[in-house]
């Protein structure tokens, strides 16, 4: 499988799914899905990875749009449901 393509000679601090923080900014949710998608500082999970890109997204990261359209044509339609599915339960989650 492809991975992304993606400048990473730029220090990138991995934030771990369990430090994330509700008001998290778009920037922060970013770094955290680029870290899955491309392995560097967590595993490969373009699931977790596309999850944080929409979040990423929604909090008007524009770069996140990008990667998470890149993964959506690397994903199948069942692991892209997965993502929203996970996403949206994260946002329930974290509202209260």
């Amino acid at each position: 499988m492809t991975k992304m393509a993606y400048d990473m000679s730029s220090t990138l601090e991995v934030t771990t799914t369990t430090e994330v923080e509700p008001n998290e900014a778009g920037s922060d949710l970013f770094a955290l899905g680029l870290s899955h998608a491309t392995g560097v500082g967590a595993d490969v999970d373009y699931v977790e990875a596309h999850k944080w890109f929409n979040i990423a997204a929604m909090r008007g990261d524009s770069e996140a749009k990008l990667r998470r359209q890149e993964l959506t044509a690397m994903m199948t339609q069942s692991q892209v449901s997965a993502a929203q599915r996970a996403a949206r339960e994260w946002l329930q989650r974290t509202a209260n």
